[in-house]
């Protein structure tokens, strides 16, 4: 099953079935982002709009791209607003967003479906305003190591994803790249444990 059919097909449990990862990357998102101001958003891969309600409490415009039509259907029965839009888009081609439009952009649990890591740091970094926020939330490398990737149950058993193992080196030689800079890291445990693997890891990158 290819990702945007897997998509579709998760999206109308997405929101209420047992899912660890998607709480945790929501709860990582706010309390990461309760430090910065931001105005002008791109979220990719902005799914449900999960992460989108409480963005929109902190912006004043929000650009949510995702592959998943349905995902994105999702979306707006939740948010009806001007101050949002949500468009059908696959990240790894040119985004239909003026350059230098964003204070942040946020990509949560999106890149392990993208091969490529450099596609999407070129397109923040034009995207992006001068000192603008590059933030990313995504299973922890070291989690998917141990065979841990996108899952969930259909009406004929387990539906697991195609991704993509990005190792943290990755993250920060795209960032490099694309002249970023590493402002903040952190490791997201499901509880904290000495012995526990990471369930997350997020960064903040800054122009």
């Amino acid at each position: 099953m290819s990702i945007e059919n897997a998509y579709n097909s998760w999206a109308k449990q997405y929101d209420n079935n047992e899912n660890k990862t998607r709480d945790l990357d929501k709860k990582a998102t706010i309390s990461t982002l309760s430090n910065y101001k931001f105005n002008t958003v791109i979220e990719l891969g902005c799914g449900t709009g999960k992460n989108t309600l409480w963005l929109l409490k902190n912006a004043q415009k929000i650009i949510g791209l995702d592959f998943s039509q349905e995902m994105l259907n999702k979306a707006k029965e939740k948010i009806n607003t001007a101050n949002v839009v949500f468009k059908k888009a696959d990240l790894t081609k040119p985004w239909d967003i003026e350059n230098d439009f964003a204070d942040l952009v946020t990509s949560s649990l999106t890149l392990e479906h993208i091969k490529n890591l450099d596609v999407i740091f070129k397109q923040t970094s034009q995207k992006l305003k001068p000192n603008g926020l590059f933030f990313i939330s995504e299973l922890h490398p070291f989690k998917q190591y141990s065979g841990s990737k996108a899952r969930f149950e259909s009406e004929n058993g387990t539906v697991e994803l195609e991704v993509y193992t990005h190792h943290i080196s990755e993250y920060l030689k795209s960032a490099k790249k694309y002249n970023f800079k590493l402002i903040e890291i952190n490791e997201w445990f499901d509880q904290p444990s000495e012995s526990e693997i990471p369930r997350l890891i997020s960064f903040i990158f800054k122009k």
